[in-house]
């Protein structure tokens, strides 16, 4: 997940633009006087962006007022929660998809007028369309698209004379194995963080054919699911995953980014995100960052990440006023005329943090940007990526997922006991979402 660690490369250029604005013409129908809010948890660059944003659509819509409020990512999901129903609660919300059906059920997300949801038909890919549609309907904008995949040391490559990254789970252990020396391990693994923990390791399983649900039925004791916890204990069991080296959390923080960036890991899967937080912490070492799809289990065909996406949604608890300017407000920020270049101004702070815009002629106009030799592998890789299952009780089920993925890192699980036990909890969570 994007992190306030993250810096732009680019939005100075973004917020020159957008600042500009197109000035003039009246409000079309919102009444006078309207009050929005947007809340997000981006940090100070992206907040000026979106305040750039704001200004140009005030210009645009004369009356209507939209305020920035940024939170930690930690207290985003239960601000959206406890506020919601408040008058002056946040009229836009920027939310994980995994949080989507909850948000639905509880009137948190609103239903998406008819204008907005023909542009959303027309100018963003069907699968992602699919995957905001919930309870007949599109709740939001998609914004950004992530996945993983493999991240590696190509200096610690060269000296242990391994000279591609690993295609299977026999040529990741093997170079893992060689890396694995004088303190250095070489392949790392998160702790403490749900997502850190689950959609590396899920990216091993789906690219051995294995598949977290089965529509509403949960697939842990699958053979092929299994396999990637078994990849785990080896990897551990042989030094070459060092559990103390693990903590991280979804700023980025902690021992696990500390390690890679010093060079004290030799390989990780991780998304396309966190490349400005490298950029930040490595410096001139950052040329060393190589990366190649997730590798393909005994059992795969393809190798095929995990995906997942944000959106912006719209509070169906504010007063119809606001709902109304919200629309239009997503409406422009997301519009190809608000950015610089045929972007969009979402377009251009996404893709200045290392993020994938998700609009077709955000990915069009940004080429250029996605063909860089970091980014440009997740690109071509978003097409065998498999999202991350969006059902109620999603996720209490990657709370569960990850204590026993965790559990089989730390030694307090066998990878059998381990994936037995979570195919017990995750099938209950979900009958109990679902009654």
């Amino acid at each position: 997940m994007k992190t306030s660690t993250m810096r732009t490369v680019a939005v100075s250029a973004a917020l020159a633009m957008v600042a500009a604005g197109c000035g003039g013409g009246g409000d079309d129908g919102t009444p006078a006087a309207t009050k929005i809010s947007f809340l997000t948890h981006w940090g100070p660059d992206q907040v000026k962006a979106l305040e750039a944003a704001a200004q140009a659509f005030q210009k645009r819509n004369q009356g209507v007022t939209v305020d920035i409020r940024a939170v930690p990512f930690g207290n985003l999901l239960s601000t959206l929660r406890t506020q919601g129903s408040s008058p002056n609660g946040p009229t836009i919300a920027s939310v994980y998809d995994l949080w989507l059906p909850e948000l639905v059920r509880d009137g948190l997300s609103g239903d998406m007028p008819a204008d907005a949801e023909a542009d959303l038909a027309a100018n963003w890919p069907k699968n992602l369309v699919e995957g905001v549609t919930k309870q007949g309907g599109p709740r939001g904008y998609p914004n950004e698209v992530d996945l993983y995949a493999l991240n590696y040391n190509k200096k610690l490559f060269k000296e242990a004379g391994i000279a591609a990254p690993p295609r299977t789970w026999a040529e990741l252990e093997a170079a893992a194995a060689k890396l694995t020396k004088d303190g250095r391990q070489g392949f790392g693994v998160i702790t403490s963080w749900p997502a850190g923990v689950v959609h590396p390791w899920l990216s091993l399983v789906n690219s051995n054919g294995g598949r977290l649900l089965d529509g509403a039925v949960p697939k842990l004791d699958d053979p092929r699911t299994l396999a990637a916890a078994q990849l785990y204990s080896r990897l551990v069991k042989s030094g070459a995953t060092q559990a103390k080296m693990s903590n991280a959390n979804a700023n980025t923080t902690g021992p696990y980014l500390d390690n890679f960036v010093n060079g004290r890991t030799g390989m990780i899967i991780m998304a396309n995100w966190w490349q400005g937080a490298l950029k930040e912490a490595m410096g001139e070492r950052y040329q060393d960052v190589g990366v190649a799809p997730i590798p393909v289990g005994p059992d795969g065909a393809t190798s095929a990440s995990v995906s997942y996406s944000w959106l912006t949604v719209v509070n169906g608890k504010a007063d119809q006023a606001k709902q109304q300017a919200a629309w239009k407000f997503l409406t422009f920020l997301n519009g190809k005329d608000s950015g610089r270049n045929g972007s969009s101004a979402m377009g251009d702070i996404l893709t200045s943090m290392g993020i994938l815009p998700s609009s077709i002629s955000d990915l069009k106009a940004h080429q250029a940007e996605l063909s860089d030799p970091f980014l440009s592998v997740y690109v071509a890789e978003l097409a065998n990526a498999v999202p991350f299952p969006s059902v109620l009780g999603g996720e209490a089920m990657s709370q569960a997922v990850q204590k026993h993925v965790e559990n089989v890192v730390f030694g307090k699980e066998t990878p059998e006991a381990a994936m037995g036990a979570a195919q017990r909890e995750v099938a209950d969570i979900l009958t109990k979402a679902g009654t």
